[in-house]
């Protein structure tokens, strides 16, 4: 069939979050692959909690590897937008218990010298939360992840997951710096992160340039060479409007 040219005009930041949606649909109809929605699991948030009988009395703690494996199967549905769930029951699920993970993990980092593995997995749960649309997720996310990278400046993951957040709620320019100092520190991804976030800005020059990086960096990646087909051949254009 005949290559269509698709078009689109950003006015301001309300509608870049149509414009993440457009994006998928377009590569979607491109064939290039995105993965597909598996079943959310059915988790005992209780288990979180853990008590151990000591000599002493009775220790409380954590489980992390546990906050992991949930963390995993949400990032899989919902670590971008739009959120992809086998059933609306799983995403009604996977929403209620970011909400009690949230509320869980506002009591972990509430100190003055939080850990810092806890506010890397706190910002990145706030923001699957924003996908989800859970209001004051964003918020509280924005605020996470400035405490982490006040904490840990050099934080791979901090500024790689900032950047992306960024770049998901309307502020593409302001996602760039973390996104670059995620990509200097080796996170491999930020490439193509940074290239997506161009073209939103509608550079295309440097969308391309920076999509080439990620394929030279990450060749296994075999949906990246229609990506830059698309956008090179004029199949995807974003322009921004200067009215």
């Amino acid at each position: 069939p005949a290559a269509v040219t698709t078009t689109l005009h950003i006015t301001d930041a309300r509608h870049l979050h149509i414009m993440r949606t457009l994006i998928l649909v377009i590569i979607a109809a491109l064939a290039i692959p995105i993965a597909n929605a598996k079943e959310y699991g059915n988790y005992d948030l209780k288990r979180l909690l853990t008590v151990t009988e000591t000599p002493s009395g009775k220790k409380y703690g954590f489980d992390g590897a546990y906050l992991d494996q949930i963390l995993n199967d949400l990032s899989a549905h919902a670590k971008n937008y739009p959120p992809q769930f086998d059933t609306p029951q799983d995403q009604q699920r996977a929403t209620q218990d970011v909400k009690t993970l949230s509320g869980m993990l506002d009591t972990l980092i509430n100190s003055p010298t939080p850990n810092i593995e806890l506010l890397v997995r706190a910002g990145h749960l706030n923001s699957i939360g924003h996908n989800l649309k859970i209001p004051g997720m964003a918020e509280k996310a924005n605020s996470i992840f400035l405490r982490l990278l006040t904490a840990a400046p050099s934080d791979p993951r901090g500024n790689y997951m900032y950047g992306t957040f960024l770049a998901g709620t309307g502020k593409p320019k302001e996602a760039l710096p973390f996104l670059e100092k995620a990509l200097s520190v080796g996170v491999v991804d930020a490439a193509y992160t940074i290239g997506m976030t161009y073209l939103t800005l509608g550079d295309k020059e440097q969308a391309l340039k920076n999509l080439e990086d990620y394929k030279r960096r990450k060749p296994s990646d075999g949906s990246i060479d229609k990506l830059i087909d698309a956008i090179r051949n004029g199949k995807i254009e974003i322009k921004r409007s200067t009215s």
